[in-house]
This record gives C-alpha cells, sequence and structure tokens, in this order.
C-alpha cells in the first residue's frame, strides 16, 4: 500500500509536468525528494511538485472561428520569437542614427544593418507565409509603437513607405495599422500572456498534440 501511494506522488512529476522554458525538448522528469516523515507505524514521503497546466482540446474544428483560432497559434509559434530579435535589432539602429548627423552615413548604415539583416534570415523569410509576416510587424508595433509604414519612412524615405503601403493594399494589407490588444489583436494577446507565464507549449499541444518546433535564431542576435 505504501509502495502504491508513493508511486501515485511520483505520477504527476513524471508524466505531466513539462518545463515551462524548454519549448524545444522532451518530457523531462523533475522530481526532487524532499523528506521522509516518520509516523507512528508508518512512513510518509514529502514533496513538492510542480502543477501541470492542462488545456481543454476544442474538437469542431469545422467552425470558421476555431480553424482561425488554431491558425493563430500555429503562425504564433513560429514568429513569436523573432520578435525580440526584430525589437532589438530597431532600438540599435535608432541609437546609432540618432549619433550620426550626415543624412549619406545614415544611409549607409541602413543599407548595411539591411543587407546583414537579409544574410541572416533570408531562409526564414523564404518560409514564411503572408500571415506570419502580418503577425510579425503587428508584434514589433506593439513592443516599439512604430507599424510597418513608419519603419519603412523612418528608415528609407516617405516615397519607400508609400510604395509599400501601395503593395500592402493589393493583397487586403494595411501597413498603417497599429496593434489593438482589445479589438483585432484581442486572442494574440492572451497568447502572449501565456507565452510570458510558461504555458504557451501545453496551449500548442492542447491544440495540435505536438510540441511546437524549435525556432533557430542566430547566435549575434540572441
Amino acid at each position: 500500500m505504501k509502495r502504491l501511494a508513493f508511486i501515485l506522488l511520483l505520477l504527476p512529476g513524471i508524466f505531466l509536468n513539462r518545463p515551462a522554458a524548454s519549448a524545444q525538448e522532451h518530457w523531462q522528469e523533475r522530481i526532487f525528494m524532499e523528506y521522509y516523515v516518520e509516523m507512528p507505524g508508518d512512513t510518509v514521503y514529502v514533496d513538492t511538485i510542480t502543477p501541470a497546466i492542462v488545456f481543454p482540446r476544442i474538437r469542431n474544428t469545422k467552425d470558421p472561428d476555431v480553424k482561425k483560432y488554431y491558425k493563430l497559434v500555429y503562425n504564433f509559434s513560429k514568429v513569436y520569437p523573432y520578435t525580440d530579435v526584430a525589437i532589438n535589432v530597431v532600438r540599435e539602429a535608432d541609437m546609432k542614427l540618432a549619433a550620426m548627423r550626415r543624412r549619406r552615413d545614415k544611409e549607409k548604415y541602413v543599407d548595411a544593418v539591411a543587407d546583414q539583416l537579409l544574410d541572416d534570415f533570408t531562409s526564414v523569410a523564404r518560409h514564411m507565409t503572408v500571415s506570419q509576416g502580418k503577425l510579425l510587424t503587428r508584434l514589433i508595433d506593439r513592443e516599439i509603437g512604430k507599424t510597418p509604414y513608419t519603419i519603412v519612412k523612418d528608415y528609407k524615405s516617405g516615397v519607400a513607405a508609400g510604395f509599400w503601403q501601395g503593395v500592402a493594399k493589393m493583397f487586403g494589407q494595411d501597413l498603417k495599422t497599429h496593434y489593438d490588444p482589445k479589438g483585432e489583436d484581442r486572442m494574440t494577446e492572451y497568447l502572449i500572456e501565456k507565452w510570458n507565464e510558461g504555458q504557451f507549449d501545453a496551449l500548442y499541444f492542447s491544440v495540435f498534440r505536438e510540441w511546437p518546433d524549435p525556432v533557430e535564431i542566430p547566435s549575434k542576435y540572441r
């Protein structure tokens, strides 16, 4: 009986708990034996087991809203890790450009940064869908308060921004719209909350019955 009770205490730690910080690793055994308490005629094992996060699975996958949600969860897993990269690049560029006086120096710097990003992320860009690109730009706007239109205008020119806005319009997009946490981007805000709480992997698993694929970030951008 004591052996059965001991096993039952261990099961949640072995089969249900998964470290939130390692999205790409397999489930890991995380059991930390604390101590035993001797009682008259018995011994009680005492330990602390991290709670398991379980999300209910939505089974009506034919519902358009459910399909939209599934697509958002998938796209979010693909692009959110790149948000910090983009934010750091923009902030560093802003800092360096602010110290430059000559327009020509600024143009050379922007071109050099753009070329470096193309070299480092060409394969990523080629595999990124339009909806994933849109999501990434909205996430960047959430963090730094700059829409894609503003970014192009600030770092290139108003003419370039207008050109890309025209191209976006052809595909039903608007580069001037801001991230809206209480409207269009309400569900994205929910996913960010789960990510920050270390629960996104469990949520992803509840949807697709598998863990999200690893996202490789070049070491220089980590």
